[in-house]
């Protein structure tokens, strides 16, 4: 079984160890075993990691664009209000499946588990 790329397996939400199954069962559910290599799913802990990497990304575009707009173009608050709400809801969506995933496969890929002592 050769092991699968890194960055595909990021994007497309793949099994770390096979690159065949799906690594989540609904957007953001992740599975509870690869259905085809077996491996089990429950040793993966992103923890708040996703989340705070979409708030922190997110974040940072909305605000330097919504600051770019405030400073050239001077509209109306119901204008920011047309632009970034949605823009923020589409990329937290996209940026908290790709950093779930992310941490999922790397924690795989560097061995990451609990700590030891000893």
């Amino acid at each position: 079984m050769t092991t699968p790329n890194t960055a595909k397996a990021i994007f497309l939400g793949l099994c770390p160890r096979c690159g065949q199954g799906p690594l989540f069962s609904g957007y953001i559910a992740v599975r509870p075993n690869c259905p085809s290599c077996g491996l089990d799913y429950a040793i993966f802990d992103p923890g708040d990691g996703p989340a705070v990497f979409g708030i922190l990304i997110v974040g940072a575009i909305v605000c330097g664009l919504a600051l770019w707009v405030e400073f050239t173009f001077q509209p109306p608050l119901w204008v920011h209000a047309a632009l970034w709400v949605p823009l923020i809801v589409i990329l937290t969506a996209i940026f908290l499946r790709l950093s779930k995933s992310a941490l999922l496969v790397l924690q795989y890929r560097h061995k990451a588990g609990e700590g030891r002592l000893g």
